[in-house]
C-alpha cells in the first residue's frame, strides 16, 4: 500500500515535469529566426503590449495597421486580409511550434507563453533604433534629403534594370544600392561631428 502511494506521488512529479517541459527552450538563433519577419515582430509587440490571451482578428488588424502605417479604423478590408491569411496559415502556427504562444485556431484565440517575455528587450532595441533614426531624419535636414535622394536613385536604378535600360549584373547594382544606403550612415556621423565640434567652440 505505501508503494503504491509512493508511485502515485513520483507518477504526479513525472507529469509535472513533463508538463513543465511542454515549452521548449529558445536559442539565440531561434529568436532572431522569429524576429526576421515584420510581422512576427509586429505579432509579438502587441502581445507584450495586452498581456493576455487575444482575439486573432485584433492581432491581423494591429499587424495590418502597422504594416500599413494607418489606425486600425482605416483599415480597408483588402489591407485586413493580405495580412489575416499568412498570420492565420503560417506565422502563429510558427510562433506556437516555437512555444511563444498557444494558438487556438479554430477559435481564433492567441495565448502568450513565458517564453514571450525573452523577446521584450529585442522588441524595446527595435523601436529604439527606429526612433532614433526617425530623429535624425526629422532634424537634420541634409540627412533626410540625402535619404530621399537615396531612395529615388535606387527606385530609378531598378527601374532601369528592369526595362532594360541598363545592363547592370544584380550583384553590381545591389551593391552600388547598398553604397547608397551606405552613405546615410557617413553624412549622419559627419553631421553630429560638426554639432560637437560646434558645441565646443561654443563653449
Amino acid at each position: 500500500m505505501t508503494l503504491e502511494t509512493d508511485h502515485s506521488a513520483h507518477s504526479s512529479d513525472d507529469e509535472e515535469e513533463t508538463a513543465s517541459d511542454e515549452t521548449p527552450t529558445l536559442s539565440s538563433d531561434d529568436i532572431f529566426h522569429l524576429l526576421q519577419t515584420n510581422r512576427r515582430r509586429d505579432t509579438i509587440r502587441y502581445l507584450l503590449e495586452e498581456e493576455g490571451p487575444v482575439k486573432m482578428r485584433d492581432v491581423a488588424e494591429y499587424v495590418a495597421a502597422r504594416e500599413n502605417d494607418t489606425t486600425v479604423a482605416e483599415l480597408s478590408s483588402t489591407e485586413r486580409q493580405r495580412v489575416y491569411i499568412p498570420l492565420y496559415q503560417s506565422h502563429l502556427p510558427k510562433l506556437d511550434e516555437e512555444g511563444v504562444v498557444e494558438y487556438n485556431q479554430p477559435r481564433g484565440i492567441v495565448k502568450p507563453t513565458d517564453n514571450l517575455e525573452i523577446f521584450a528587450p529585442y522588441i524595446e532595441a527595435t523601436e529604439k533604433g527606429t526612433a532614433e533614426l526617425d530623429s535624425q531624419l526629422s532634424s537634420n535636414r541634409a540627412v533626410r534629403e540625402y535619404y530621399v535622394t537615396a531612395v529615388a536613385a535606387s527606385a530609378s536604378l531598378l527601374f532601369a534594370s528592369a526595362v532594360g535600360l541598363l545592363s547592370i549584373p544584380g550583384v553590381a547594382l545591389a551593391a552600388i544600392i547598398t553604397a547608397l544606403f551606405a552613405l546615410i550612415t557617413l553624412v549622419t556621423n559627419l553631421s553630429q561631428f560638426v554639432e560637437s565640434a560646434n558645441s565646443l567652440t561654443a563653449q
